[in-house]
């Protein structure tokens, strides 16, 4: 009878080592960052930039006597009107508008009354005045801004 003598082997010592599949992953993981961080880096192409939007020159006119607070619309995102509170008459402001919108400036008197007129020009023509007196007398003028054809 023969003896089946096995031998055992030892178990290799890995303690000296590194494993290979850790390095593995360890360097691909470290490519992928270097290959994020450098595209960052070299994507230097610029954004588009934002198309300029034609606009009209409105000239807004409040004249007469006493005091008013003015509302007017001037160029901007939201579209709201800027008022200026207790103006001494007369008043002038000269915005843009974004073609299309609608320029517009009101007013009203104080207490104390007086008589005004609001008036209102695009480039430089003369679109329309409307005049108020009296206490707290108001008046309101628009216009419109058209596309340019060409």
């Amino acid at each position: 009878m023969e003896s089946a003598v096995q031998e055992e082997k030892e178990p290799e010592s890995t303690a000296g080592s590194p494993d290979r599949r850790g390095l593995l992953i360890g360097g691909v993981v470290l490519l992928a960052c270097l290959g994020l961080v450098g595209y960052g880096l070299l994507d230097t192409e610029e954004q588009p930039k934002p198309r300029a939007v034609p606009t009209a020159e409105v000239t807004y006119e409040v004249t007469g006597t006493g005091t008013a607070d003015i509302s007017y619309l001037a160029r901007s995102e939201a579209g709201t009107a800027t008022v200026e509170k207790g103006v001494t008459l007369p008043w002038t402001k000269s915005v843009h508008i974004s073609l299309g919108k609608v320029p517009s400036v009101a007013f009203v008197l104080d207490e104390k009354g007086g008589q005004a007129s609001c008036a209102l020009a695009i480039h430089e023509k003369h679109v329309q005045r409307a005049t108020a007196a009296g206490a707290f007398g108001r008046a309101t003028c628009t216009g419109g801004t058209r596309a340019q054809q060409g």
